[in-house]
């Protein structure tokens, strides 16, 4: 009987994830059409080439490559959970660790989603995987960028599941087994991150990305949007779910945001200092992006509305009274993550190509076969994440347990 028990168990996991009420199976059909949207969407991209969408030669990455940035953020703010509960074993963020590193697991998929759909030729991505190609390590950044990315999901993999599958048995898990990992995560969620902005310093011939500030912006900007997605998730969870989440967590993180919300400010400002003083030939991408270049000024509203979400949101995270009161707490969040997604993603590609090398301006205007792909890859995150929490709240509460010979034994 004992040999049948894996298999017995994975069907009673399995029976949890497509169990739910009328709420859960609409959520779950709405995610479903929004991915066979964006199914649809893909088959005819690939059909037809990325001539469907608006990527040209002056501009080369878009909408995907402007998403994918943001996702390596989200995956890489889980440090803001991972130091304070294992590290510093603060008990209120400890309780909800595990739903920051299935996060941060579910964005790395996303990350690797939007990687494939950019391909213009996808089925050729075995050429960079090891042993089967050539990844050409440690030349290419962008070898070292598939290490990190798909190193960071197994930590995120493994010590979730590890840890549920610990409780599933009414064992502890062993902190000896997981702390080195643990440690090694912390580094590892800051280099997914800085080697991300490599790639963009590695291209000498495009002077917007040519900063050396722009890692740390990237990992500060990480620092702000990740988190406040963790608190809207949360409050959710907590709701739907009746959690005892604790307040102190959740206001605990808000604070961290607010300091790493002044940081990306403050480099931010110093950036924009040192193109507008010194006045040089390279001013004209950050001068298209905040005043327009030669008529174009498509990107202008979107720019000056994310500094000034980004700035509210500063304020209301910094002080202790809109921090700790729900509403405040949650239009800052909300403002943090609208803000963060149009400054690292379309405000950091597309001026990074404009003017190109030849000084042509070409204003990139995502098409809908672009839009509905996006879409759609959103959908199956989120459905990821949704199945993800399926699986682990019952173990988390206390309601799905298994036998085995030695929970037998302490019994």
């Amino acid at each position: 009987m004992s040999i049948f028990n894996p298999f017995i168990n994975f069907f009673r996991v399995l029976r949890q994830v497509v169990k739910g009420n009328k709420w859960y199976y609409a959520w779950v059909g709405l995610l479903s059409f929004f991915i066979l949207l964006g199914l649809v969407a893909y088959f005819k991209q690939l059909q037809y080439g990325l001539i469907e969408t608006a990527m040209r030669d002056q501009v080369s990455w878009g909408l995907y490559i402007a998403n994918f940035t943001f996702l390596v953020g989200v995956a890489a703010a889980a440090v803001y959970l991972v130091v304070p509960a294992y590290i510093y074993n603060f008990k209120p963020i400890k309780e909800v660790v595990l739903f920051g590193e299935l996060l941060a697991a579910t964005a790395i998929v996303m990350c690797i989603m939007f990687i494939m759909v950019d391909l213009g030729r996808p089925e050729r991505v075995w050429h960079i995987l090891p042993v089967v190609g050539k990844m050409h390590f440690p030349a290419s950044l962008l070898a070292w960028d598939v290490i990190v990315l798909n190193g960071y999901l197994a930590i995120n993999l493994f010590i979730p599941f590890y840890a549920l599958y610990k409780l599933a048995h009414g064992r502890e898990y062993n902190m000896q087994i997981i702390k080195p990992l643990i440690i090694i995560s912390i580094p590892w969620a800051i280099s997914i991150h800085t080697v991300t902005a490599f790639l963009y310093n590695g291209l000498p011939s495009r002077p917007f990305w040519n900063a050396a500030v722009l890692a740390p912006r990237f990992i500060a900007s990480a620092l702000c949007s990740g988190p406040a997605l963790m608190l809207i998730i949360f409050q959710i969870v907590r709701k739907i779910y009746k959690l005892d989440i604790d307040n102190k967590a959740i206001f605990k993180i808000a604070e961290l945001i607010a300091y790493a919300m002044g940081v990306n400010l403050f480099l931010f400002a110093a950036e924009f200092f040192k193109e507008f003083y010194s006045n040089s030939i390279h001013l004209a991408p950050m001068k298209y992006l905040f005043f327009g270049l030669n008529g174009h000024y498509n990107l202008v509203p979107w720019m000056w509305a994310s500094l000034l979400f980004n700035i509210t949101a500063f304020v209301l995270f910094l002080l202790p009274k809109t921090r700790e009161h729900f509403f405040s707490l949650n239009l800052a969040c909300v403002l943090v993550i609208a803000g963060v997604y149009i400054e690292k993603g379309m405000g950091l590609v597309i001026p990074g190509f404009v003017p190109g090398t030849l000084g042509e301006i070409y204003e990139y205007t995502p098409t809908m076969v672009e839009k509905y792909i996006t879409i759609g890859i959103w959908a199956a995150g989120a459905l990821i994440y949704t199945v993800f929490l399926k699986f682990m709240i019952p173990i988390y509460k206390g309601e799905l347990r298994f036998k085995s010979s030695q929970s037998k034994q302490v019994g």
